[in-house]
């Protein structure tokens, strides 16, 4: 039986390209893309992390647009997957709500030494929740990836150049852990 699995994207604290601790923007691309793809691989649960209250009411307005009759009739699709997703404030308050998950961070850097192969093993045969979490901006702080307790291989591709955008590397995370 594999485990349940959640998902959060995080915009603080990330770092920007000065390695300053800032929070990043809500994407409207980053909510429905993510929330569809985490639906297709039944995610439990697509958590979108942001301290900043205007940009919790940007989410919150595009969440409900795809949640009223007219939307779900015209997509439903879209709606299905927007039920998954959960705002908060704060890593710690996803934490808290989910109890004890075994945490997962990625990163574009090379700083994870796990593969997928040998986390996809460990999925399929834990009884505790799997957090994984994804970051924007230039990458989440020390201090985040300090609370992992696995931090991936970053996905990497023919080229030096590495940088995905976050709806990419959440499907081919996705795909590569959960996938058949």
């Amino acid at each position: 039986m594999t485990a349940k699995i959640y998902i959060a994207l995080l915009h603080h604290p990330m770092y920007n390209k000065n390695r300053e601790v800032i929070s990043t923007c809500i994407t409207g691309f980053d909510l429905h893309d993510i929330a569809r793809t985490a639906l297709t691989f039944g995610i439990k649960k697509y958590y979108v992390v942001n301290p900043l209250p205007a940009q919790i009411a940007f989410a919150e307005r595009i969440i409900n647009c795809w949640q009223g009759e007219k939307s779900f009739t015209h997509n439903w699709t879209r709606a299905e997957a927007f039920k998954h997703v959960k705002l908060k404030n704060t890593l710690e308050e996803v934490l808290k709500e989910l109890k004890n998950p075994i945490v997962v961070a990625t990163s574009a850097k090379k700083v994870g030494a796990v593969s997928y192969k040998l986390l996809k093993n460990k999925i399929k045969k834990a009884k505790r929740p799997f957090l994984i979490l994804f970051g924007t901006g230039w990458g989440m702080t020390k201090d985040v990836l300090d609370k992992a307790d696995v931090i991936l291989r970053p996905i990497c591709g023919s080229k030096d150049y590495n940088h995905l955008s976050v709806r990419a590397a959440v499907a081919i995370t996705l795909d590569r852990l959960v996938g058949s």
